[in-house]
């Protein structure tokens, strides 16, 4: 298929390289060109000058960019030049509405607009193993999946357009208040000197085990929080789920406190560093 990525951060440059490497005619663009040209360096495809270049003609344009007026911002520039019948597939992380929106708009265009936000971070980009939860169209889902499986282990329709980012929403609800809970029992553990790694051997393979336990246990021990998502990019995540849980009537009192506390991590210098650095401000680390 012919396929356009804009957006190469540290999400979307292995993302690419996968459709890349499964076959597809690949253009790229990112608003930095030199990481336009360090991918084409890497990949084979064809870098572009700006989206609307990267887009035109395309079957599926994906795009993993930053925010909400970002995507508002690349769709309005590139839904025009798309094939007809084309599908936007949107893995940025946003509100529910702006994928609504842009699901009407692209519809007006005789164009498909799919959201499709990740969960797997950078690791799970670079090997090809994200899970993406989606909404919009049926149709335009089943033409877009197979693509989709060039970086995913798991691709999930959850409904119409937008639900794909509840589902994600709910997927960060789910990772805040698991890592809270894990910076809490390494904190634990330590004041009652008693032995990490024991303590992990012991409990990881029962009821406590997770994800977070076994990637991020002995890191956040270390303290080490240099492992991909950060702590800005989750509060931003946090904050469209706080917003549409004012809209939805959901309370959700673990998140807003979890919110508040990567608020602290920030001021402790740690915006960058990754979402387990919640046990920075229960162990000192600076």
């Amino acid at each position: 298929m012919r396929v356009a990525f804009i957006g190469l951060g540290v999400m979307g440059f292995p993302m690419a390289g996968h459709l890349a490497a499964a076959g597809h005619a690949v253009s790229v663009f990112n608003r930095t060109p030199e990481k336009t040209h360090r991918w084409t360096q890497t990949h084979k495809g064809r870098g572009a000058a700006t989206a609307t270049q990267a887009a035109e003609g395309c079957e599926l344009v994906a795009l993993c960019v930053g925010n909400d007026n970002d995507v508002r911002g690349v769709v309005g520039e590139i839904r025009e030049v798309l094939a007809p019948g084309g599908i936007i597939v949107d893995h940025t992380t946003t509100s529910a509405m702006v994928a609504r929106e842009m699901a009407e708009l692209c519809a007006a265009s005789g164009r498909w607009f799919v959201d499709a936000p990740v969960s797997g971070g950078q690791a799970g980009a670079e090997k090809g193993q994200l899970s993406v939860m989606a909404g919009g169209d049926q149709a335009a889902f089943d033409r877009a999946e197979p693509v989709l499986r060039s970086y995913a282990k798991a691709v999930m329709r959850i409904g119409g357009p937008g639900s794909g980012q509840l589902a994600k929403m709910v997927n960060q609800i789910c990772i805040a208040g698991v890592v809270q809970g894990l910076a809490e029992a390494v904190h634990f553990t330590k004041q009652a000197g008693i032995d990490p790694a024991l303590v992990y051997e012991a409990i990881s393979k029962g009821a406590a085990q997770s994800w977070q336990m076994d990637n991020r246990w002995a890191t956040m021990v270390e303290g080490k929080f240099d492992f991909g998502f950060a702590v800005d990019w989750m509060r931003k995540d946090l904050g469209l789920v706080l917003d549409e849980a004012a809209a939805n009537g959901a309370k959700l009192e673990m998140t807003r406190l979890v919110d508040g506390y990567y608020a602290e991590v920030q001021e402790l210098g740690g915006r960058r560093w990754d979402t387990s650095s919640l046990a920075a401000r229960l162990n000192g680390v600076k």
